[in-house]
């Protein structure tokens, strides 16, 4: 069973506690996951940050959203408890409790309305922001953001000259901590009797191996044939490794080509690349840092 959406959570939430006790947040948490049948994958999967399960987010987000329609209090840390309010929802409410039903409460509806309404939030389509939680919207809208400049940057190197893209390459693996500075650990090769070499690279500061680099600004699929002779190349130079970079994608014969060698071949597409430029910072820059903070419960525990 694929893992419910937080509004889905929200009426099982309150049946969880219909008894009235007080419950242990975990306890929920592993209720919720047996009511669905999740299984251990989907138990265990996390949330782009990495940082806590989608189940457990949804759990949470769902006690908060109830909360603060007044159908859950939290009588102490890590607990959750049906109030009156919650039992008469279960009684007479729908039997799928959400965000827009919620709304009927005036204290949930001035809490949900109080989110900025900059143009930020239209990053998603607004018929599904209430179906995720407001931390997948902003994982949604931060991995929306990268694949919206990983775009661009692949435009941008597609449109340059073939200089210019080969002394990128040796930048980027420079970026990637193979060398050390510029001017000690990388260069681009000449154009000519470069023995189809298009850069070379020291794998560590020390220059003890180097890496030798092929790159190709092309618009059509890399196949077999490249690659093989890609390999020859690194044989003739009694090269281990080597890193062939293009633009465009590889063929699943050049693959196969890279692949059960002695020596070491790392193909890289055009995808890879600018996911690669956007994780350091190669053509990009930091427009603005969002800090995302938790309640410290710690904090509040008096000696």
């Amino acid at each position: 069973m694929p893992i419910p959406d937080f509004q889905t959570v929200m009426r099982p939430v309150l049946a969880a506690v219909a008894d009235s006790a007080p419950l242990a947040l975990s306890a929920l948490r592993e209720r919720i996951a047996s009511e669905f049948q999740l299984n251990e994958q989907e138990r265990h999967e996390r949330l782009p940050s990495g940082r806590q399960t989608v189940i457990n987010n949804r759990v949470g987000w769902a006690r908060t959203y109830l909360n603060k329609a007044g159908l859950l209090s939290i009588p102490a840390k890590g607990q959750v408890q049906i109030t009156a309010r919650g039992l008469e929802a279960l009684a007479n409410g729908p039997e799928r409790i959400t965000v827009s039903w919620l709304k009927r409460y005036p204290e949930f509806a001035e809490f949900h309305s109080s989110r900025p309404s900059s143009t930020d939030s239209e990053t998603l389509p607004a018929d599904t922001s209430e179906e995720i939680t407001p931390d997948e919207q902003l994982s949604q809208a931060h991995q929306a953001l990268m694949q919206s400049l990983a775009d661009e940057l692949l435009a941008q190197v597609r449109a340059a000259t073939p200089t210019f893209f080969e002394q990128l390459v040796v930048d980027l693996m420079i970026a990637m901590g193979y060398g050390g500075s510029r001017k000690e650990a990388g260069r681009a090769t000449q154009q000519t009797n470069d023995d189809g070499i298009d850069g070379i690279i020291k794998e560590d500061k020390l220059g003890l191996d180097v890496i030798y680099l092929q790159a190709k600004r092309w618009s059509n699929t890399v196949h077999r044939p490249e690659i093989d002779k890609f390999i020859g190349v690194l044989t003739r130079q009694r090269a281990r490794k080597g890193v062939f970079i293009t633009t465009s994608d590889f063929s699943s014969g050049a693959r196969d080509a890279a692949m059960g060698l002695d020596i070491k071949v790392v193909l890289i597409d055009g995808v890879a690349l600018a996911r690669m430029m956007v994780e350091h910072n190669l053509g990009c820059s930091v427009k603005q840092v969002y800090e995302v903070k938790q309640l410290d419960s710690d904090y509040f525990i008096e000696d």
